[in-house]
């Protein structure tokens, strides 16, 4: 039988030393470890962890939309007007476009403050990388606003993260947050407007409302589609708010835009473009299961009490993706971070079995199926992933066939009043050339300048049977140069040069026929590429009737016919050559003296020869002779 305890001295003194560091009154040298100071310490830790995670998310985002920003393909058709603007207004420049892109004042003055600040345009050689500077910060921004909205709508912190990776990492989200549209501006202001009225009613000052309605405003004036989102901001407000508060705010947002759309209308109003390629087939092509995901949690979200107010709002943007009036990219933009959101939450939600009060998920019992389930769809992902990626493979020639255009022209035009699209005139206006000498086709009518030059890109000549005046220009132009292919073709064409000369056809045989003769003379060389160029009927007369000249003073060898870009694309003659002979400095000077027709636009000494270039557009009858077989 057990013996009862005896309680001594020694007990009631460990006793009461437990109950004093219970109370916090321990004796000094005993620090008591109570569970508040480990709840601070563990909410430190969280913090930290928060940061440390929310930054790496944003070297994510903002990288990997740095390696893809000189991607060409895909574009939409409103990119070239809305750099253009940003390049007039940032260089005090007036420009007018081609009509059919759409109008942002507010969205355009938002770029171009950036590029004054940033000197972007001084810094980039091509415009348009200048201006998707922009759009990287703004994807940035988003990925910041989007994991502080998913917190505060209560998501767990693994879901807020998922939520912002899917962002980062989409190839669709990618492609298209790299474009230069107003449209990631205004999502930019919506999602800080969600932000603030996300904040818990106990933490809302006045001061909330009065910028939640302004961001909502900017969001508009920026692109008109924001107003799709109103319904999910005016549902959080009247969540979180009380009913005086959610009146100030709705007072304030139409105060602001009936103004906007009133006196100021003419300054501040935007417009929508009209309907131009791409397609939603090609964006969906980028990134199917982020589609199939967002399609499935939109109507997941509807059933769900925390996202329910995105949900609603998704699902009218989603809507407006079936008008075909309306070009895709630009409610796909608005679309684009809030079904991350809308996955992370039913994710969430999975990972749960029942939501309790206030929103608090407990953990799955039995996690095996929801692990099983998440790993196929990441593997899924992935894969599509790399597909996508591959689509949005930078080229490095993107963009180069304006610029060599644009150097060609200043080669040989300088200076000159030259009709343009969107993107020729911002090219040539960056690279120099006076906008008071440049027509843009949404301009040009009866009474403007006459054009003496046109600079026009694939989109360019679909635009020109929309301009009657400009087409009527077009009409009497030979084409003079022809760079790149497919869908990035830019050409130069010249006005008041037809493109059937009279008698072109007999000039075509007669180069023919009289370079035959002198490559078959002994007093001149020729090998391979040479001979094949004076015998096609290629090489311009005055190069031909010069070297039958230079054969009669001595034996000549003909090296190369240096070809010029662009302009054996457009079948213009070719106009320079390396020529090489006994005495080279005898060369140059017989080149040098030649005057009035023959006269050269340059002679330059060369390794292996002199190199001769003649000026553009030889004149007819120079080979009259050789005119009959």
């Amino acid at each position: 039988m057990d013996q009862p305890r005896t309680l001594t001295a020694t007990h009631f003194r460990g006793y009461a030393s437990r109950m004093a560091q219970h109370r916090g009154d321990a004796p000094p040298g005993h620090v008591p470890a109570t569970t508040s100071g480990r709840r601070r310490t563990a909410a430190a830790a969280r913090r930290l962890l928060s940061v440390d995670v929310v930054l790496t998310l944003l070297v994510v985002t903002g990288g990997v939309r740095v390696l893809y920003l000189a991607s060409p393909t895909p574009s939409p058709a409103s990119e070239p007007a809305t750099v253009a603007h940003v390049f007039a207004l940032s260089h005090l420049a007036s420009f007018t476009d081609t009509g059919d892109t759409g109008t942002s004042p507010f969205g355009w003055l938002q770029l171009a403050g950036y590029a004054l600040v940033s000197r972007a345009f001084d810094r980039n050689t091509v415009p348009v990388t200048a201006v998707r500077e922009t759009m990287v910060l703004t994807a940035v921004l988003c990925a910041v606003l989007l994991w502080v909205l998913a917190r505060r709508l209560g998501l767990p912190f693994w879901a807020a993260t998922t939520a912002v990776v899917l962002m980062a990492v989409s190839p669709l989200a990618i492609g298209l947050q790299r474009v230069a549209i107003v449209e990631h501006l205004a999502v930019t202001w919506v999602l800080a407007a969600l932000v603030l009225v996300a904040t818990p009613r106990e933490r809302a000052k006045p001061w909330h409302d009065v910028l939640a309605a302004s961001c909502l405003l900017a969001a508009v004036l920026t692109s008109p589609f924001a107003l799709l989102a109103l319904p999910a901001a005016g549902w959080l407000l009247v969540r979180r708010r009380e009913a005086s508060r959610v009146a100030f705010t709705a007072v304030v947002f139409t105060l602001g835009l009936g103004v906007a759309f009133g006196p100021a209308a003419s300054a501040l109003r935007p417009d929508l473009p009209e309907l131009g390629p791409p397609g939603i087939a090609i964006w969906v092509a980028l990134d199917p299961v982020l589609v199939v995901l967002s399609m499935v949690a939109i109507v997941a979200g509807m059933v769900l009490p925390r996202t329910r107010p995105l949900a609603v709002s998704a699902l009218l943007i989603a809507a407006v993706l079936a008008w075909p009036a309306v070009p895709v990219e630009l409610p796909l933009a608005l679309l684009l971070p809030l079904t991350p959101l809308l996955v992370a939450e039913v994710a969430a939600t999975i990972a749960a079995s029942r939501p309790q009060a206030g929103h608090r998920l407990v953990p799955l019992r039995h996690p095996v199926s929801a692990i099983v389930l998440a790993t196929i769809l990441v593997l899924v992902s992935v894969a599509g992933w790399v597909h996508g990626y591959g689509r949005l493979r930078p080229d490095p020639s993107g963009g180069l066939a304006l610029t060599q255009a644009r150097e060609w022209l200043r080669d040989n035009a300088s200076g000159a009043v030259v009709l343009v699209d969107d993107a020729s005139w911002t090219e040539l206006a960056a690279g120099g050339w006076p906008t008071g000498s440049l027509v843009p086709l949404g301009t040009c009518s009866a009474v403007c300048a006459t054009p003496e030059w046109a600079v026009l890109t694939a989109s360019g000549q679909r635009d020109r049977p929309r301009f009657p005046a400009a087409s009527a220009f077009l009409s009497g132009t030979a084409k003079v140069a022809v760079f790149g292919s497919g869908p990035d073709t830019v050409t130069v064409s010249r006005f008041g040069e037809p493109s059937d000369l009279p008698g072109a056809g007999d000039e075509t045989g007669a180069r023919t026929r009289a370079g035959a003769a002198l490559a078959s003379s002994k007093r001149v060389q020729c090998d391979g590429p040479t001979r094949d160029a004076l015998t096609s009927g290629t090489v311009d007369p005055r190069l031909i009737a010069t070297v039958a000249a230079l054969a009669t003073l001595g034996p000549v060898r003909l090296v190369d016919f240096p070809s010029i870009p662009g302009e054996v694309a457009a079948g213009q003659p070719l106009r320079r050559l390396v020529v090489s002979g006994g005495d080279e400095a005898s060369i140059a000077e017989f080149y040098t003296g030649q005057r009035a027709t023959f006269e050269p636009a340059s002679v330059t000494r060369v390794p292996g020869g002199v190199l001769v270039t003649y000026p553009l557009f030889p004149p007819p009858g120079l080979l009259t002779p050789f005119s009959a077989p």
